[in-house]
């Protein structure tokens, strides 16, 4: 006897081979170790969590197509390593990349250290234009926070990122990092048809800016 198959093992499957699209966009999610990556990533893709996941080796990643502003957008997220050992695997999927989420812990101030790191790798490995939200993951463990709120909005207004805090586990903000995400691709994409540029050399509108000198503010490490 065959069998059954995982209902979301099919669906996942489904999403991947689907062709019908408007748009598709190449996503990733980085930062260092531990900060809560792929348990974003599972509870936006599948709406589970679990405290038992261990350390990404190399990287992964998950199939889910939203529907935001009448276009059927299908997003490839890819889950990346945070140790230092597997960056040069991880930066080598930059390429081609519209988006990223750079997350921290807020529990973490060592996480929160490493943004301007992690926003210089996008810089020197992705494309000029791409899309970055800045997310301070695990809002449930307030009590431990490390990381005030303002001096993360303050580094991500200095980098030209959105921003959000949220958590996987209490499912905050989950689903509106990715729709915020998705929704400046598309309006730089936009400027980009309504500018004539194109889309091969400037295909998501504004560019990043260059990240502050550590001496600057965002982080005292």
């Amino acid at each position: 006897m065959a069998l059954a198959k995982d209902p979301g093992v099919v669906q996942e499957q489904r999403d991947a081979a689907d062709q019908n699209f408007d748009y598709m966009f190449k996503l990733l999610i980085i930062g260092n170790s531990s900060v809560g990556k792929t348990s974003f990533l599972f509870r936006y893709a599948d709406d589970s969590f679990t405290s038992a996941f261990v350390s990404t080796v190399g990287i992964d990643f998950k199939v889910k197509t939203i529907y935001r502003n009448e276009k059927r957008v299908k997003l490839q997220i890819w889950d990346t390593a945070g140790q230092e050992r597997y960056r040069t695997i991880t930066t080598a999927y930059y390429r081609g990349a519209m988006g990223f989420l750079l997350m921290y812990d807020i529990t973490s101030q060592e996480s929160f250290c490493a943004v301007q790191d992690w926003a210089t790798q996008i810089k020197t490995y992705s494309w000029d234009n791409a899309q970055v939200v800045l997310v301070g993951n695990k809002l449930d463990l307030e009590e431990d926070r490390q990381v005030p709120t303002a001096d993360a909005q303050k580094l991500a207004t200095e980098l030209g990122f959105q921003f959000f805090e949220a958590s996987a586990k209490d499912n905050i903000n989950v689903k509106q990092v990715f729709d915020k995400l998705v929704d400046v691709i598309c309006e730089k994409m936009n400027k980009t048809v309504n500018g004539d540029v194109s889309p091969a050399t400037n295909p998501k509108g504004d560019s990043l800016k260059d990240t502050p000198n550590k001496s600057q503010g965002g982080c005292a490490c």
